[in-house]
């Protein structure tokens, strides 16, 4: 098997970026599959039963193995992960942070914008359905089950992040332009979530993609590094989560659907795809006004 993988390496120059791409995402499920399993049979469950709260588990043993994966494939290629934008040095956490800024204020303008034109309505407090008072934002924000979802959300997008944004986008990007590797690696990135609840991911797979597309953007607005990224990531997994979850923003039926999103879903909307079309924007011109310096 050794002989095989070096065999991999010495070849590596020559096979076609597509070839590599496939084998790495063969040799992942491949790796994934008997944890998966058992997993399933303890969960009890078979698809194509609705996961519900068994992704979770699922999700947790498909991302744990992916150091793994990326490690064998950066010594395939030759390669580390500062050159796919990871590293540990201060100004990543320093990007990081902006990025979680960034994408809690584009959430609050989305949902507040919305909110203002009777789009969306928040739901009633449960302890005061009588008055009508509705739900505390802040105190639905800020707990402990939204701090944990925090975290998890930061889990999660750096290690999406590191995937898709870097090793993917860099191997692409040696038989293919900056702009059509992302094309092609944020593709596989939205096509990639229909593993999890497929009948309410494909009206979000065009607004997946764009989202993609906007953290490539950051990435490359943040010199190469995935910090800004994976915070501005992690900050929409966590406010979209959060409000999902808790079913605090609801719609009203004062706009069509195709504008909130179908099935209350912001990236199977309008508005969620000038959320998207908007904070690209700003990274563009924050990457113009960097350069002109």
């Amino acid at each position: 098997m050794w002989n095989s993988i070096n065999n991999l390496r010495l070849l590596s120059p020559s096979i076609p970026a597509i070839v590599k791409i496939i084998l790495f995402f063969s040799t992942w499920i491949v790796v994934w599959l008997p944890a998966a399993i058992v997993l399933a049979i303890a969960l009890k469950w078979h698809p194509p039963q609705p996961l519900g709260n068994k992704k979770l588990p699922l999700l947790a043993s498909l991302y744990v193995i992916v150091p793994f994966i990326l490690w064998a494939t950066s010594w395939i290629e030759n390669t580390s992960f500062v050159n796919w934008g990871w590293d540990w040095q201060p100004a990543v956490l320093m990007s990081l942070m902006r990025g979680l800024g960034l994408g809690i204020i584009s959430l609050v303008i989305l949902f507040g914008l919305q909110l203002t034109a009777g789009w969306l309505e928040l739901k009633k407090s449960e302890t005061s359905t009588e008055t009508g008072e509705k739900i505390n934002f802040w105190t639905l924000i800020f707990n402990p089950a939204s701090l944990l979802t925090l975290l998890l959300g930061l889990w999660i997008s750096a290690t999406e992040e590191l995937i898709f944004r870097g090793c993917l986008q860099t191997i692409l990007q040696q038989d293919y332009s900056m702009l059509i590797a992302a094309a092609i690696a944020s593709f596989i990135f939205a096509i990639a979530h229909l593993i999890w609840a497929a009948k309410e991911t494909l009206p979000q797979l065009p607004g997946l993609w764009l989202m993609g597309m906007v953290l490539t953007l950051a990435r490359i607005a943040d010199n190469g590094s995935l910090g800004l990224a994976i915070g501005i990531h992690a900050a929409w997994i966590w406010g979209i989560t959060t409000v999902d979850t808790e079913g605090a923003i609801n719609p009203t039926g004062r706009a069509p659907e195709w504008i909130t999103g179908i099935a209350a879903k912001p990236l199977a909307g309008a508005a969620g795809i000038l959320l998207l079309l908007a904070t690209a924007t700003l990274l563009f011109l924050t990457q113009i006004s960097v350069n002109q310096r």
